[in-house]
């Protein structure tokens, strides 16, 4: 060997030995100037890079981890905002947890599973999908950016989740999984809005009331508590849904100490609607519950059940049972149709009646509300409140858009009335029944409110649809039948084991 080769095989030993060390040394330089300019913002995401790349790799391999994501990030990615504010809406996050997990589905997924995706639900889903999408030619539309933000509540989440929640969800593990992380942070919701009623609001959260929500939400020096929700009137819709779940299953459970657990979290939840001071989500009780006595097929339940909700009517419409609390108050006045707020809201559908008169495709979707003071200010449809879920479609869709719309939930909730119908006695059927219920309830109460699309309840509402329209393929499912060999479509015929 050359005294030249001799060198060279040195300083190759001596790169080997300190090449590490000297990578290191270059990318602590890189990243410290990364940070000296960008600031703390930059090392945050650099120190949350690494867990990031986890978590996404585990979705993709795993997009059950990317759907329980979903179901947490839902409860409390509104609320933080309040805290935590970011440059970009909070909404996003739900975009790119919904994104890799459908990514995770289509990748993972064989085609024995794609079956389960051939029920009413994914083709309502994918047939008001495919109209929003239509709606970008709507020659009415003023901007294609708001567009692309409101169009995600509107459908992209709703068939995004349908897709991967078939496709994932088939297992009664699932259902149990999903019931839990609703009731779990439904009862945070409800302890913290009984924290902001009974104790005080946190300085952030004065923060918010002083400047946004003041004038909706401090009602004849009464707070009406909103919780880790965007607002009163949504955290109020959502605990009247949960307290109805809770109250079917309270009836329905077997055993003493079941009925003992659902019924003291029904009173928790139920006093969280209250501390609301919302008046609509007091339909989503009305109805869902009317729904329930028609399934449980017993003349008997149906009559008392129909007494029982003529007497708690009549008490509120009739006397003045209670009227010292405030609550008590709220709800009554959700019954009064001269109520001031009715009366604003029916003008306003007026002046939007004579504006859509020849607009059979509406305004386009994202040219009212929050999204239509944002990018078209000024405007008609941008300046007139629209209170309620269906008049936004109605505005943004026009007629068409509207009566699809309908059209596509009364499919969904028909056939899963007729699925429910059919199961026999078992838990399974009392929380599908639930489950069934709150979708009714919140389609009613949506007339009065935005309540549909918004987070988590349109997330729970997502997932109720997964399930009912799973439900004959979890009933036969076999216990203890490991994954691979577990039922990939809906059975047609056979009979019932019991649950």
């Amino acid at each position: 060997m050359t005294t030249t080769d001799t060198r060279l095989s040195i300083w190759r030993d001596r790169l080997r030995a300190g090449g590490p060390v000297l990578v290191c040394v270059g990318l602590a330089v890189v990243l410290g100037f990364a940070i000296v300019r960008g600031g703390m913002v930059v090392a945050g995401l650099l120190i949350a890079l690494p867990p990031m790349l986890a978590w996404v790799m585990l979705c993709v391999n795993k997009p059950m981890i990317g759907l329980k994501t979903y179901f947490h990030a839902s409860f409390i990615i509104m609320g933080i905002g309040r805290f935590v504010p970011l440059e970009i809406p909070y909404g996003m996050i739900i975009d790119g947890v919904l994104l890799i997990t459908l990514i995770g589905t289509l990748l993972t997924t064989t085609k024995k599973q794609w079956p389960r995706l051939q029920t009413p639900v994914f083709y309502c889903a994918l047939a008001w999908f495919a109209f929003t999408l239509l709606q970008l030619i709507n020659p009415e539309t003023r901007s294609r950016e708001a567009w692309f933000y409101a169009v995600r509540g509107v459908s992209f989440y709703w068939i995004q989740a349908i897709l991967t929640g078939l496709v994932v969800l088939y297992r009664r593990a699932d259902l149990n999984s999903f019931i839990n992380i609703w009731l779990g942070w439904s009862l945070v919701a409800a302890l913290w809005a009984f924290k902001q009623q009974y104790i005080g609001l946190s300085p952030d959260e004065q923060v918010w009331l002083t400047l946004y929500g003041g004038k909706t939400h401090m009602l004849f020096g009464h707070l009406r508590s909103f919780s880790i929700y965007v607002d009163a009137g949504q955290f109020g819709a959502a605990m009247a849904h949960v307290a109805l779940f809770c109250l079917i299953r309270t009836i329905d459970a077997g055993t003493w100490r079941d009925r003992l657990w659902y019924g003291v979290l029904m009173a928790i939840y139920f006093w969280g609607f209250a501390v609301s001071g919302s008046r609509g989500p007091l339909f989503v009780i009305a109805a869902g519950f009317m729904v329930y006595l028609l399934l449980r097929k017993n003349v008997t339940i149906v009559l008392t059940g129909i007494m029982l909700g003529i007497a708690v009517y009549g008490a509120l419409k009739f006397t003045t049972i209670g009227q010292g609390n405030y609550q008590v108050q709220r709800m009554r006045s959700a019954l009064d149709p001269n109520d001031a707020s009715l009366q604003v809201r029916l003008d306003n559908q007026k002046k939007l009646a004579t504006y859509l008169a020849s607009r059979p495709l509406g305004g386009g979707i994202g040219s009212g509300g929050d999204w239509g003071r944002r990018f078209s200010p000024g405007s008609f449809l941008a300046e007139t409140a629209l209170d309620s879920w269906y008049v936004k479609i109605w505005v943004e869709t026009g007629i068409i858009g509207l009566l699809l719309h309908i059209g596509t939930l009364l499919v969904i909730i028909v056939t899963s009335f007729r699925t429910v119908w059919r199961l026999p006695p078992s838990r399974l059927r009392s929380e599908l029944s639930g489950l069934l219920c709150g979708l009714v309830g919140i389609a009613c109460a949506s007339y009065g409110n935005q309540v549909f699309g918004q987070i988590p309840t349109s997330m729970i509402l997502y997932t109720s649809m997964v399930f009912l329209a799973l439900a004959p393929s979890l009933l036969h499912e076999p216990i203890g039948m490991p994954d691979a060999a577990r039922p990939v479509a809906p059975p047609t015929a056979g009979t019932y084991p019991p649950y």
